[in-house]
């Protein structure tokens, strides 16, 4: 068993670095992706998607990051620099931003293993003993030492983060993995119909949470193994993960290892599990709680003054009930119910909003209802407006509504200007 001393731990995040893959489309997100990548987009009130396996790298100890960029990047870059930009290189901490730059080939980024084979040299510059790869575009707090720690102990190669997921959820939508009571992993399937369970869990199945970590120069060999094999679609899950299980010792780690821990995690793929995931942070007692001081999430927001609620007359009293409201919003005599409002949104007074997720810079006008929405940012809403009652009148109007019934609303669909700085 391995020493689990603090000073140990310390030494295993200190020779580890972190590469985050940030450059998804995110095209199930539909209009939300128009202008900006998926890692980019707005989560929680005040924060963005990539904040969050950020904020678990340095709070697990982790501070030698690089972030992997490809798709429409610009606000996701912005936000990096603003936010995740003091780092102190001579103090052995950084966050690097690492755009597709066609380094070693005339393409970009092909897959997620060729988008760290293209940076191998930036990696091997940092002399880690540990490579970390994370998916960018999840929610979810983590403490990745524990994993790390888990990786040494197992002598494996290669460390695989699973949840364990009901059989009838992962049918179809993970990549999952087969394993023998220890965790070796034997076999791996992108999405199968029919999942193979877990070692005495018979309900459960190892879904892929697209987080990994390798022994540097196991990792080195496998890329340059890779890059060299015809038909090979360059990604660790379809490629790397397949061809090294029978030859090498490969293990999962159960993310979900202690059933007295809570573990959230959700992947905001798609428009109702985005607005789904933002509504449970409006719950009295959320899934996820931000307001852990112990383990906070890191991010940049400019310096607002406080939400504001004015009016308290019989027919137009500012009010929020059940809802999350971000700096510099003010509520003018409406009623927000169960809902969340990220910076600076302005409603004005005899509205009625349930159940919306509001992003930044957004201005609602009198006499408006809505319910169950998503509306993007920077839009202005007409006075008047009602969005989310008749489905088949939202969609004549050009919104979009989701299987589920979540209507997104965006300045382009709302026939709005569009500007750069005012939609990412």
């Amino acid at each position: 068993m391995s020493d689990k001393s603090p000073r140990y731990i310390s030494n295993l995040t200190r020779d580890t670095y972190a590469l985050i893959l940030a450059g998804g489309r995110g095209s199930r997100l539909h209009e939300l992706t128009t202008w900006r990548a998926k890692p980019a987009l707005y989560f929680g009130g005040k924060f963005r998607i990539i904040d969050f396996p950020l904020s678990n790298c340095i709070n697990s100890g982790i501070r030698r990051i690089g972030v992997v960029t490809q798709y429409k990047s610009h606000s996701l870059i912005r936000h990096l620099v603003r936010g995740w930009g003091h780092f102190k290189k001579e103090l052995g901490e950084s966050v690097e931003i690492l755009p597709a730059s066609q380094r070693f080939s005339e393409n970009w980024y092909e897959g997620t293993a060729d988008a760290v084979f293209q940076n191998i040299d930036i990696i091997r510059d940092e002399l880690p003993k540990f490579v970390m790869i994370l998916s960018g575009d999840h929610i979810y707090r983590m403490d990745y030492a524990n994993l790390l720690a888990r990786h040494v102990e197992t002598g494996a190669k290669m460390t695989v983060c699973c949840m364990k997921v009901p059989l009838e959820e992962a049918a179809g939508a993970f990549g999952v993995m087969s394993v023998d009571e220890d965790y070796r992993i034997k076999g791996f399937t992108e999405k199968p119909a029919n999942p193979d369970p877990v070692p005495n869990e018979p309900d459960l199945c190892l879904a892929s949470m697209g987080n990994y970590v390798f022994d540097t120069e196991f990792l080195f060999e496998q890329l340059a193994r890779d890059a060299e094999t015809s038909g090979s679609e360059r990604d660790f899950g379809k490629d790397i993960i397949p061809s090294i299980i029978n030859d090498h010792d490969v293990f999962a780690y159960p993310f979900q290892s202690s059933e007295n821990e809570h573990v959230y995690w959700r992947d905001v793929g798609t428009l109702d599990s985005f607005w789904e995931a933002n509504m449970e942070m409006v719950a009295p007692v959320p899934a996820l709680n931000l307001y852990d001081r112990k383990w906070p999430i890191w991010t940049y927001q400019e310096q607002l003054p406080p939400a504001k609620f004015v009016w308290e007359d019989h027919d137009r009293r500012g009010e929020a009930i059940n809802s999350v409201v971000s700096g510099g919003c003010i509520i003018s005599g409406s009623t927000l119910r169960r809902s969340l409002c990220f910076s600076n949104v302005r409603i004005h007074s005899y509205g009625l909003i349930e159940e919306a997720v509001i992003l930044p810079d957004v201005e609602i006008k009198r006499h408006c209802k809505l319910r169950k929405v998503i509306i993007d940012r920077g839009c202005v809403i007409p006075e008047g407006t009602v969005i989310g009652y008749d489905h088949e009148e939202d969609r004549r109007r050009g919104f979009r509504v989701s299987d589920k019934g979540v209507v997104l609303v965006t300045r382009e669909m709302l026939g709005q200007p569009v500007g750069g700085t005012a939609i990412s």
